[in-house]
């Protein structure tokens, strides 16, 4: 979830810096508990509750990632228009962001939509990024820790407000936790497949295989949070809950309610 803001750092020069100011400056990013508000256009701050969607109020970074994220995925899409205009820089609003991932996954079974969001991934950072990250941020307390402070006001656009949190791995309580208070991805497609197969999965295997930091997300389709585990070794696919999700019926216009597992988590 933090691959984009590592295309401008020096990973060498910036290792000990980082180290150095990590703790000291730890509350000024969220790691002492505190959560970063996302544009929220809501009259009371915090997310709509079930049933309602979300108001937001995106500026110019926001819409400027959404434009970069919409850009890459447009080359895997399918069922655009023929000859229909390209968007241009700030043309993108959440909606057509979304609207772009639907059409990734059309035609496209459940791993090659996840081969897809790790091409696009890989295709946002600069050339041997992977090992760069590996060398400044080993699989340590501290770098699950730094990470999951990171996640918080980066990746607010993507998926709404958040909060750093304790979590315990491996018997250790540590700050590497991430509560997405109401995930923006799954309040707005509605889908259990897109949050799994284009969010949930492809970014556990992207920290976990590419950058050597492991990474479990567990998704609540009751509330539609999401936590968010650095340092946590996710599980396999067929034995995360996530896997035996039915389809939200009430929020996905294209749900199979007599389902007892959305189509798209289908092999």
């Amino acid at each position: 979830m933090v691959v984009l803001s590592f295309q401008a750092i020096n990973f060498h020069s910036a290792a000990s810096s980082i180290q150095r100011n990590y703790y000291q400056n730890s509350s000024s990013i969220g790691i002492g508990g505190g959560g970063v508000r996302c544009g929220i256009a809501e009259a009371s701050g915090v997310p709509a509750p079930m049933g309602q969607k979300t108001k937001y109020k995106d500026g110019i970074f926001e819409k400027a990632f959404m434009t970069l994220f919409a850009r890459k995925m447009e080359k895997f899409a399918r069922g655009e228009d023929v000859g229909k205009k390209k968007k241009g820089w700030l043309d993108y609003d959440y909606e057509a962001f979304v609207e772009v991932s639907k059409r990734v996954m059309q035609g496209r079974t459940r791993l090659q939509q996840q081969q897809v969001v790790r091409e696009v991934l890989i295709s946002m950072l600069p050339p041997g990024a992977p090992a760069q990250f590996r060398k400044l941020f080993p699989p340590t307390r501290w770098a699950a820790e730094f990470n999951a402070a990171l996640t918080v006001p980066f990746f607010h656009w993507l998926v709404g407000p958040s909060e750093v949190v304790e979590i315990e791995v491996n018997g250790v309580k540590q700050r590497s936790g991430v509560l997405i208070k109401k995930c923006r991805y799954l309040e707005n497609s509605g889908c259990v497949g897109m949050c799994v197969n284009m969010c949930k999965i492809p970014t556990q295997d992207f920290f976990t295989n590419e950058f050597g930091l492991p990474l479990t997300m567990t998704p609540n389709f009751e509330d539609m949070s999401c936590e968010m585990a650095y340092g946590q070794v996710p599980v396999r696919f067929e034995d995360d809950p996530a896997s035996k999700q039915p389809c939200l019926p009430v929020f996905c216009p294209v749900a199979n309610p007599n389902s007892s597992l959305c189509p798209k988590l289908q092999p």
